[in-house]
């Protein structure tokens, strides 16, 4: 009987290893498989020193004040008008919303699609204090050891200025499109970007214009960042969560703290006890939508384990999840997220405050909506405390995930198609964009959207992203105007393969 049982067992094993071994060999390649082009020759020491004196420029930005910087912002289009005088022939420009540009380069064939460019030409502040932490000054804009420094060298001035850059190569090649080529530069879109993008998007709709496809800033080349995977990854942005902050306000009776209310009924244990509740329950994560469309997509091209679990979810789902979800990064793939980022109650150590008030963001994924999860909170928070009578509200800015952008599109696989061309050995996958971009309000004019930066950038790096020693390698600049000359060189085709 023993013996039977074994043999069972060790016949379970055995089918389930074959199971697993079919199921990761006969999940192939997605991969196009395209031929590398030749390498596009031009000035790179020139564009990088285009690009150190944008960054010069203090483009900062601010939600309240919109002449903030503003006399930056006009030495930044005046620089860029003499620094490429052959694109500035080609281009007709606008300003919109007081500071941000718009360029249009008309297409020989009206009647197809026109496609968009976007970048924008603000900057977030150097965080005061951390100045003496930079190698470089902050906006020094040198460059030095292959690179070039400064804030927003990275973000988001180095695909403005390589945008530029290609579209002058094209113009002094006396490139003709036949597509409407678009540029749009906000100039708020790291405050949300109601006076630039979303008035440029407004403008077109007016104009009656739809985009065939969209590229702004997003996601990136990743190098040694995915576990089990060896070659570098471009993930393309298909879709943007969306953005929602919640204001939740508890009242209770003020008084001495000598003669305390009963437990639990002041209005920080209210708040504490409101705050935990939503802390602990957060909105369900799964490996699904993008997210699974991306781990199916390099499944295929990983080594050991983490191809076999990634190519069986049916069976390593949880175990992939969990590990997942230990990480801030990939967990805020997984689910809306939840943040409790500011709390406040009382002014003296011996006065029971009469309200505490706290404010909660999250970042919603695609699917979840700004009223199911405001209602959600409002549950949560009638439960933990037992009362209704709080506050409880959204603030401005709210908005909800951007649509998912198709990955078997013709727009996808000219993107797709590009990255193959200029990166060789580069793998491609949609992915999700976790952060907020301009591209966001162009939902109405466009199916097809996408957030992607073809910059490489290992674990390292990520931490320059809005942080000190901010910069972008000359390579990789030089690499970004490549990619910009080519997807416009077969994209503004009109019958573009």
């Amino acid at each position: 009987m023993v013996r039977k049982v074994l043999l069972g067992l060790l016949l379970a094993l055995l089918t389930l290893a074959a199971v697993l071994v079919f199921n990761t060999w006969r999940k192939g390649s997605r991969q196009l498989n395209v031929p590398a082009i030749e390498k596009l020759a031009f000035d790179e020491q020139s564009a990088a020193q285009h690009l150190g004196e944008a960054v010069r420029l203090k483009t900062i930005s601010s939600r309240d004040d919109a002449a903030l910087s503003s006399d930056q912002f006009l030495q930044l289009h005046r620089l860029l008008e003499a620094r490429f005088p052959k694109a500035h022939s080609v281009l007709k420009r606008e300003v919109v919303g007081g500071l941000s540009l718009l360029y249009t380069w008309p297409g020989s064939k009206p009647d197809a699609k026109p496609l968009l460019l976007m970048a924008h030409q603000d900057v977030v502040p150097v965080a005061p204090g951390t100045e003496k932490n930079w190698a470089q000054e902050p906006f020094s804009g040198v460059v030095k050891d292959g690179f070039v420094w400064g804030r927003g060298a990275w973000d988001d001035k180095g695909n403005l200025i390589a945008q530029l850059q290609a579209i002058e190569l094209l113009a002094a090649s006396n490139f003709k499109p036949e597509r409407t080529i678009y540029l749009a530069f906000g100039a708020d879109e790291e405050v949300g970007g109601l006076r630039g993008a979303a008035q440029i998007a407004a403008l077109l709709k007016e104009r009656k214009v739809r985009l065939d496809w969209v590229v702004d800033e997003g996601l990136l080349i990743t190098e040694g960042i995915m576990p089990g995977l060896a070659q570098p990854a471009a993930l393309i942005g298909v879709a943007e969560k969306g953005y929602l902050s919640v204001v939740l306000k508890m009242a209770a009776t003020p008084g001495h703290s000598s003669m305390p209310p009963p437990k639990g009924t002041s209005a920080i244990a209210m708040m504490s006890a409101a705050l935990k509740r939503v802390d602990d329950d957060q909105l369900p994560g799964g490996i699904r939508g993008v997210a699974q469309e991306m781990f199916a997509t390099v499944a295929p091209e990983m080594t050991g384990f983490s191809r076999v679990a990634l190519s069986n979810l049916w069976l390593f789902g949880p175990v992939v999840q969990k590990q997942l979800e230990a990480g801030a990064s990939t967990n805020a793939m997984l689910r809306t997220t939840t943040a409790l980022t500011m709390a406040h109650a009382g002014n003296k150590d011996n006065v029971l405050p009469g309200v505490a008030e706290a404010t909660l963001n999250f970042r919603l994924l695609p699917g979840d909506t700004k009223e199911q999860v405001l209602a959600r909170v409002r549950q949560q928070v009638q439960e933990a405390t037992g009362t209704e009578k709080f506050e409880l509200f959204a603030l401005p800015g709210a908005v909800d995930a951007s649509k998912v952008s198709p990955t078997d599109s013709a727009p996808y696989r000219l993107i797709n198609r590009t990255v193959r061309e200029v990166f060789p050995g580069t793998l491609v996958a949609p992915g999700l964009m976790i952060g907020g971009t301009d591209s966001i309000h162009f939902g109405d004019i466009s199916d097809h959207i996408f957030k992607f930066s073809p910059v490489r950038a290992k674990t390292e790096d990520l931490a320059r992203f809005h942080g000190t020693n901010e910069r972008i390698s000359v390579d990789n600049l030089s690499d970004l105007i490549r990619f910009y000359h080519r997807l416009l060189t077969v994209g503004a085709q009109a019958t573009a393969p």
